[in-house]
């Protein structure tokens, strides 16, 4: 006992750092053991997954572009729900909690709840899945109608079946925060955003408006469309456009028709008969003329290039200023493609003049007719959400024309087809107003619907 007594003295630094030791490993296996410590990282779990509302889980692991759901019912009682968390991720700072990116779970990473960072995988907004919400519609489809088509608001017809209404797109690896139309008229804050296409076009800027004003009579929205030239002329069904100011935000919204993208100049301006000069190489006059007041920039074209479209509007091949003498250029999908390349070479050359301006080219918009054409008998009555599966894999588009013509450009684009072509049931179809029988449109979408999803990436991409 003498010989411990007497090395004692000795051992005792020693031996206070093994017991510190030993009184740390037991206190972390402790904070392990607490439950304490579960609840602390499945806080920060539930903020960090929070960007679903309900975020369905399809089991085919299939490497195709669009992955089916054979095992889901029409009521999709076989998905894997998970309800969101109050939106907490919009209003909250997952930093604030003192969380760090090693708390993140794999899973949480390969569903892309995880908003892109440099440390993780870039957002990809055409490749993601359709998810179930039960906030939507983003409007009323019975309501918008200070901006809405009667055709097109599908509420108003004979159609019962508003399943297609549910459901918003999940990009893959980012957390696109839900839209709010305060908030985005404050970022387009003294800003004009543009859409200049076809009638899909003036899909998606009709959708824009029913999305800024929540779909509610809005009297207090400025129809400013003399500013831009479109005012209905003698004789014509509709204006060639229109244009909306918010005056609290001073933002403004405006859509031009332009079906081809090329500027039409009659050959003989006193004869309405006349035939019209489809200049391929030369972008719309109204383009070249008000492009310096855009601050948003969208184009599309598609599906007016087809032979009856030229003929039934008397357009005739264009090419420096002459007509088309090139056979190989004369088809039509060469012409649509020597277009495409032309306006988005054109607006690229324009962009260092603009540093303001963000311009984007939508990819096509698919069609979803079946046993025939659109005056062939051609119909697509599915009522079926999803039904040919729910997710884009594919990293490329699947318009190669679009995304070849702003490959090295500074154009984004807003590649929206492969994600459409999974809605099928969200079309037009045999549905009217009047209630009869007549040519199913299998082109155009019901709104609410389909083109919100398409604007919801325009101004996450913003």
């Amino acid at each position: 006992m003498k010989v411990v007594y007497n090395f004692l003295p000795r051992a005792r630094p020693l031996s206070l750092t093994l017991a510190s030791l030993i009184a740390v490993t037991i206190l972390l296996w402790a904070f392990e053991r607490n439950p304490f410590g579960t609840i602390l990282l499945s806080t920060q779990e539930r903020y960090t997954t929070s960007s679903a509302e309900f975020i369905a889980e399809p089991t085919d692991n299939s490497s195709n572009s669009t992955k089916t759901n054979d095992n889901i019912d029409d009521k999709g009682s076989k998905w894997i729900i998970i309800e969101e968390v109050n939106n907490a991720v919009e209003n909250s700072s997952v930093a604030v909690l003192g969380s760090s990116p090693s708390l993140f779970s794999e899973k949480q990473k390969s569903d892309g709840n995880v908003a892109s960072s440099s440390t993780n995988k870039v957002c990809n907004y055409a490749k993601g899945r359709w998810v179930a919400d039960s906030s939507r519609p983003l409007y009323s489809g019975f309501q918008c109608k200070q901006w809405l088509s009667e055709m097109w608001a599908c509420r108003l017809t004979q159609r019962f079946d508003f399943s297609y209404e549910g459901y918003r797109w999940q990009p893959e690896n980012c957390n696109m925060l839900k839209f709010k139309r305060s908030s985005f008229l404050r970022r387009m804050q003294n800003k004009t955003i543009a859409f200049i296409g076809d009638s899909l076009g003036r899909q998606q800027f009709q959708s824009l408006m029913c999305m800024a004003t929540g779909g509610e009579y809005s009297p207090g929205v400025l129809n400013v469309g003399k500013e831009y030239g479109l005012i209905k002329a003698r004789g014509a069904i509709r204006p060639d456009g229109w244009a909306y100011r918010f005056p609290k935000t001073n933002t403004t919204i405006l859509y031009y028709w332009s079906a081809s993208l090329s500027d039409l100049v009659p050959l003989n301006a006193s004869d309405r008969a006349s035939d019209i000069a489809m200049h391929l190489d030369r972008p719309p006059a109204f383009l070249r003329k008000y492009l310096h007041r855009f601050d948003v920039l969208v184009l599309n074209t598609g599906h007016h290039w087809n032979r009856g479209k030229l003929k039934a509007n008397r357009w005739v091949m264009h090419v420096n200023g002459k007509p088309n003498e090139d056979r190989k250029r004369a088809e039509i999908a060469n012409a649509k493609n020597f277009t495409i390349h032309s306006i988005v070479k054109w607006v690229d050359s324009q962009l260092p003049s603009h540093p303001h301006l963000k311009a984007f080219f939508r990819t096509i918009s698919p069609r979803h007719f079946l046993n025939g054409d659109w005056n062939t008998g051609g119909s697509c009555d599915s009522t079926t959400p999803l039904s040919s599966g729910s997710e884009v894999v594919q990293d490329g588009s699947r318009d190669s024309v679009v995304e070849g013509a702003l490959k090295g450009t500074k154009v984004k684009i807003l590649d929206i087809t492969a994600l459409s072509e999974l809605r099928d049931e969200g079309h037009i179809s045999r549905y009217s107003i009047r209630g009869t029988p007549g040519v199913n449109d299998c082109l155009h979408w019901c709104l609410p619907g389909i083109p919100d999803s398409w604007n919801e990436l325009l101004i996450a991409q913003l």
